[in-house]
């Protein structure tokens, strides 16, 4: 850390594509239309994200479940996929259980090996993160779970933001906030977050003259900011 930035105390992390990997629904989206499993789960996230905005920027908040099923409908007519009710409940039961990235585990455990609390900041709403924690066995590492649902509104919002610091009583900078999302870990700089960017995918840094405190490759670079 910068001599002049205090050692974060406590970590939260983004859900969807930081912990969870939301385009291992593309395996399930393969089977029932092949050929177009992997356009169909990129388009799906993008019109997730999408939605989240649009329904914040404009004071029509709907929860993020609600947008993820509405999301999912238009990227199948926008492919021209014939997304039966079936293939819609087995395609939503993936997202409910999305795979969590094989290093999860391990770095959640070293973190509370090391005192250091670990939680999530997530747009899911309560019962989506509930079931993702759950199926992923990782209920045991994580406090809090905080949803911006509260709030009504998405990141990069400040008030979505905002909801970490008083559920840990610390200052942003205090908080290590972790993202996959490059412009999530911006918003989360910006809030005043120290940040680290899982960047998994080697993504360009997005052009918006703002630079996370850290990039990384893994969630095993969370674990640089706490040395045992």
């Amino acid at each position: 850390m910068d001599k002049a930035t205090p050692a974060p105390r406590a970590v939260l992390f983004d859900a969807y594509g930081t912990l969870f990997d939301v385009y291992s629904v593309g395996l399930a989206a393969e089977q029932l239309f092949p050929g177009a499993g992997e356009r169909l789960a990129q388009m799906w996230r993008d019109k997730q994200i999408e939605y989240s905005r649009l329904t914040s920027m404009s004071g029509r908040y709907q929860p993020f479940w609600t947008l993820t099923r509405a999301a999912l409908q238009f990227s199948a007519e926008r492919l021209g996929l014939a997304l039966t009710a079936e293939a819609e409940q087995r395609l939503l039961n993936e997202y409910r259980h999305l795979s969590a990235f094989p290093e999860n585990h391990a770095v959640l455990a070293a973190l509370k090996q090391r005192g250091i609390r670990a939680g999530i900041l997530s747009n899911g709403d309560p019962p989506m993160l509930a079931s993702a924690v759950k199926s992923a066995g990782m209920a045991e590492l994580l406090d809090p779970v905080l949803s911006v649902h509260a709030t009504q509104r998405f990141k990069t919002d400040p008030a979505a933001y905002a909801i970490g610091p008083t559920a840990l009583g610390l200052q942003a900078r205090e908080i290590l906030f972790v993202s996959s999302n490059g412009w999530d870990a911006i918003g989360a700089t910006w809030y005043g977050f120290t940040t680290l960017w899982v960047n998994r995918a080697g993504l360009p840094l997005e052009r918006l003259g703002t630079t996370p405190t850290r990039t990384g490759t893994s969630l095993r670079d969370v674990l640089d900011f706490f040395p045992s």
